[in-house]
């Protein structure tokens, strides 16, 4: 069974990495018990929205950053690509103004 509270747990441990910094430094930042957010990265516990927004902000990441990662490993568990395409394709782009798009 996939688990969504791992998931986020890994995510948010591989971003607090990623970014150099302790636990003790991201749980103080987000005003979150040292023990809580350590229970939260190991998947122990099921985080409210007020406390993954209060980790974004902490480690500087949106959290629509965040949860997009958490869906693309989703997905991979369960053996499905991404339903939302990282870019769009050249010819639907054409039609917009090009300050609006950038074109890769």
């Amino acid at each position: 069974m996939i688990l969504v509270r791992q998931e986020i747990g890994d995510v948010l441990r591989d971003f607090r990495l990623q970014k150099g910094r302790t636990l003790r430094q991201v749980a103080s930042k987000a005003s979150v018990a040292l023990g809580y957010l350590s229970e939260v990265e190991r998947g122990q516990k099921e985080a409210s929205s007020e406390i993954l927004a209060s980790v974004a902000e902490a480690l500087d990441t949106p959290i629509s950053v965040i949860m997009r990662e958490v869906g693309d490993r989703l997905a991979v568990l369960e053996g499905i690509e991404s339903i939302v395409p990282d870019a769009l394709p050249e010819d639907f782009a054409a039609g917009f103004d090009g300050e609006l798009v950038s074109q890769r």
